[in-house]
């Protein structure tokens, strides 16, 4: 079964970034974007299954990534997904934040196509069904 990865990002170059760094990496994969938070949100509702991660960026309009997950964190149903943040923003106090908040994993936005294909590649070869536990704080950011 393909696995299932949701992208919330309002940027439009971002987003078809990803999806081609994704297609290039597994042609096995489903991705469903959302375009902020309002529109993450009301596609959760909708989606079976729940996607296996879900990529999250911070600043978006309607809704933004901080509201987002804790919303998440807050709903039985969506708690146990693993959520990536995916931001421009490598601001300690957001870092923080999105860690205290429950954040699996932050990612600063990679600035070449092959370093995101780097960070989407190590985010799918993790075994989600073993990863129950936030990592400690010196290991939520990762680098590439």
């Amino acid at each position: 079964m393909a696995q299932s990865f949701f992208l919330a990002d309002d940027d439009d170059d971002d987003r078809l970034l990803f999806e081609d760094a994704l297609r290039e990496l597994s042609a096995d994969t489903n991705l469903i974007m959302a375009t902020d938070g309002v529109d993450l949100m009301e596609k959760l509702e909708e989606t079976v299954p729940l996607p296996c991660v879900i990529f999250l960026d911070i600043n978006m309009p309607r809704k933004n990534g901080f509201e987002c997950l804790a919303e998440m964190r807050q709903i039985e149903k969506f708690r146990a997904i693993p959520v990536v943040i995916f931001s421009t923003s490598n601001e300690e106090s957001t870092i923080e934040r999105t860690y205290r908040q429950g954040a699996s994993f932050y990612i600063h936005k990679p600035r070449t196509f092959d370093k995101l294909k780097s960070a989407i590649r190590q985010i799918m070869a993790i075994d989600w069904s073993l990863h129950t536990v936030q990592p400690s704080k010196e290991k939520y950011v990762l680098q590439f």
